[in-house]
């Protein structure tokens, strides 16, 4: 069982392991009050206690998670050229995410999230 995100990491090749560690860099960077958990068994950023974005590894991608809100309809014309699903969006490490697509994903979530805390 993978208690941290260290340890989730560890656990794969080692060039998995660069693409998804710059990724959680620049997340953190970009929210850096934001908590990193592990949920249904990948790493994740909680912020404000609820789920902001995870990020997860498999055999032929990486991917970067956004398990609530409406980021992915809204950066549709963004995410186009790339590799999505209704949640999710695909990558490798020789072709990761641009940063700048991973902070409007990131900042859209904290968005949504500071406001439904206004509430």
């Amino acid at each position: 069982m993978v208690l941290n995100t260290d340890e989730y990491l560890s656990g794969l090749p080692p060039v998995q392991q660069a693409a998804l560690q710059q990724l959680r860099e620049t997340i953190a960077s970009l929210v850096p009050e934001a908590i990193e958990t592990i949920s249904t068994k990948v790493p994740a950023f909680r912020y404000r206690g609820k789920y902001l974005v995870s990020f997860s590894a498999a055999k032929d991608h990486l991917a970067l998670l956004v398990m609530q809100g409406d980021a992915m309809k809204a950066l549709s014309d963004e995410l186009k050229t790339h590799n999505v699903g209704s949640r999710i969006v695909r990558f490798t490490p020789e072709k990761p995410l641009q940063i700048s697509l991973v902070e409007k994903i990131v900042r859209f979530r904290q968005a949504e999230i500071d406001m439904k805390a206004r509430r």
